[in-house]
């Protein structure tokens, strides 16, 4: 959970220049002219002002723009994780006071969508391999054999960011990648590790407290105030059950339901008529209808094509259920 939260907020704070958070800034430009790396990309003074050359991961205003516009306006289910749009500044162009939940469902679901058409190809094909080695390392279902390829493709998306991204993004939190496929093969899958619960359960005692200088009491005073709420209304009709927050469908599917269109009811004559329409429009029902006509036929040999069709529409439909009976189409 941790590792997801840092690298995302590496990622993200670099891409869109956050204060704080990017590691592109005049250390590691320096750091790259040390170690004789990417020179294009070292210092320019110009007028007492130091200016950074824009680099492969660098974002213009407008691709900026176009980022934050993409995650404000998205929609996920209900339940999926909170309302994504909510962190995002449009005025100052970043994303604060993102969650862990908030990070996990972002660098691997919705990361890439947001980045396409706005970074190099080379760029964003990494940040899309990353999103991707997330999300296979926490499935639910996880086969044994592929954990070698998942470690050995960490350690490949590591070398290509290292390619793209400035050295000081590369911390401890970002080099623990390379040790996640191992953590499964020794603890198992990631989502029976998962810390969300806990951390959503101690949101809940957190908001319990009320007396700064007495934390726990307040804690136990008022868990067991909730617990004796609850056992009352287990024995109260039409009250709402504390804790579980309210579905936003609550009382939207009650009452009479309402159609967009006009219902339309037709008599038996007309269904049977809609049904033999089809019956004579079907392929699979062709090769009966040549069996009939020919049989109508050899029973009425004087009978030209107009009586024959005639009479084929009137009988085709009981002899075509007697012989097929229990088909349906």
């Amino acid at each position: 959970m941790h590792v997801e939260k840092n690298v995302c907020d590496s990622i993200i704070g670099t891409l869109l220049n956050i204060k704080g958070k990017t590691n592109d800034n005049i250390n590691s430009r320096k750091y790259l002219v040390e170690m004789g790396l990417r020179l294009e990309l070292q210092l320019e003074a110009h007028s007492k002002r130091t200016y950074l050359p824009p680099s492969c991961h660098t974002l213009s205003r407008l691709e900026k723009r176009s980022f934050c516009d993409s995650l404000h306006g998205m929609k996920v289910p209900l339940g999926q994780s909170s309302n994504i749009g909510s962190p995002v500044s449009m005025e100052d162009l970043k994303l604060v006071g993102l969650k862990s939940h908030d990070c996990h469902v972002l660098i691997q679901q919705l990361l890439p969508m947001a980045i396409r058409g706005i970074l190099p190809k080379i760029v964003r094909h990494v940040i899309t391999r990353l999103c991707m080695l997330f999300n296979s390392i926490c499935q639910k279902v996880i086969e044994p054999t592929i954990l070698d390829d998942l470690e050995n493709e960490a350690i490949v998306i590591l070398c290509q960011l290292e390619m793209y991204f400035p050295p000081s993004i590369f911390d401890i939190m970002v080099h623990l990648i390379v040790h996640l496929a191992m953590k499964i093969r020794i603890c198992g899958p990631v989502f029976l590790r998962s810390m969300y619960l806990v951390k959503r359960y101690m949101k809940i005692l957190k908001g319990f407290v009320k007396n700064q200088y007495r934390p726990k009491a307040s804690i136990i005073e008022r868990y067991i105030a909730e617990e004796a709420i609850k056992f009352c209304t287990d024995y109260m009709l039409e009250t709402e059950v504390v804790g579980i927050p309210q579905s936003r469908h609550e009382g939207r599917n009650e009452g009479k339901d309402t159609c967009g269109v006009r219902v339309v009811r037709k008599d038996q004559c007309e269904v049977l008529h809609a049904h033999l329409y089809v019956l004579n429009n079907t392929d699979v029902v062709i090769p009966y209808i040549e069996e009939h006509k020919k049989l109508v036929k050899s029973l009425n040999p004087w009978a030209n094509e107009k009586w024959l069709l005639i009479e084929h529409n009137r009988t085709f439909l009981k002899w075509f259920r007697e012989k097929n009976c229990g088909v349906r189409f």
